[in-house]
């Protein structure tokens, strides 16, 4: 769990540095995706040095899906918006309501009761029926990017968030699929491939998502697809449990963190201090 707790700092102080970027690269010309934001963005510091904390994330989030069951990894990893919340408070100045700061205690609450109630990862290995269905969601995720583009704006918000969680989502999957690291194992292994693509075009969604439309729809969005899924897929197929007699305890604490991050949904973007006008909420 300690694992997942850093994974989420990483990630939540790397939101902050990548959303100022996004922000300040130019805007391109289309409303949907945009692959060339990414090269634009790479232009900007904060971008790479959010990049770099996105690394040190990603390894210490499969540490953590090494050891612990997914569905308390994707709940850590949706407070990482309480974390981008606290730390845009201390470096942009940005202001926490009283509610919000309850929303922070409120996941932190989730996050002990899953502590308390998380057992060992499930010994179940996966299907290979599995690995390609992570594979065919990750291709997915690609699709809903070309559809985004013509939706309306609220419309486009929520399948880019959606998008870009499912694409999360099939990361933190495709992590407890990949047993044998070795070169051809991992060559002949198509969870190897989903976790490239499905991360790959979580990135590429979720930065669009940053520059263009609700920030709050889309992170909604995306803290949902990266945490309802994961988690059912690990107490399903790969035997992911609790401790004896606190099943409750569990499902308590998911639900309790989910929703503390999903009151904080407007810090999936930072408020940038030399941003020309207001970001849409």
């Amino acid at each position: 769990m300690v694992c997942a707790l850093g994974s989420a700092v990483c990630f939540g102080t790397a939101s902050v540095l990548q959303a100022a970027a996004a922000r300040a690269a130019e805007p391109g010309s289309g409303s949907g995706v945009d692959a060339a934001l990414l090269l634009r963005a790479l232009r900007q510091w904060r971008y790479i040095a959010g990049l770099g904390l996105d690394g040190l994330g990603f390894v210490l989030q499969v540490v953590a899906l090494r050891s612990i069951p997914i569905y308390a990894v994707g709940a850590a990893l949706a407070s990482s918006l309480a974390v981008t919340a606290v730390v845009a408070s201390r470096l942009l100045g940005t202001r926490l309501s009283g509610v919000e700061w309850g929303a922070v205690g409120v996941v932190v609450a989730g996050l002990a009761m899953l502590g308390l109630a998380s057992g060992a990862e499930g010994a179940q290995a996966g299907s290979d029926a599995l690995r390609y269905a992570m594979l065919g969601t990750a291709v997915g995720v690609l699709g809903i990017g070309a559809v985004a583009g013509r939706l309306p704006g609220r419309g486009r918000a929520l399948a880019l968030g959606l998008g870009a969680g499912f694409g999360f989502g099939v990361v933190e999957v495709s992590v407890r699929l990949i047993d044998d690291v070795s070169p051809g194992a991992l060559l002949s292994n198509p969870a190897t491939y989903a976790l490239l693509i499905g991360g790959g075009s979580a990135f590429l969604l979720l930065t669009s998502a940053l520059q263009k439309g609700s920030v709050t729809t889309a992170t909604a969005g995306m803290v949902v697809g990266e945490t309802v899924g994961p988690a059912l897929v690990g107490v399903i197929w790969l035997g992911d449990r609790t401790r004896e007699g606190l099943g409750w305890l569990a499902v308590l604490g998911f639900v309790v963190a989910v929703a503390g991050a999903l009151a904080l949904t407007r810090f999936g973007e930072a408020p940038v201090e030399d941003a020309s006008e207001p970001a849409q909420v």
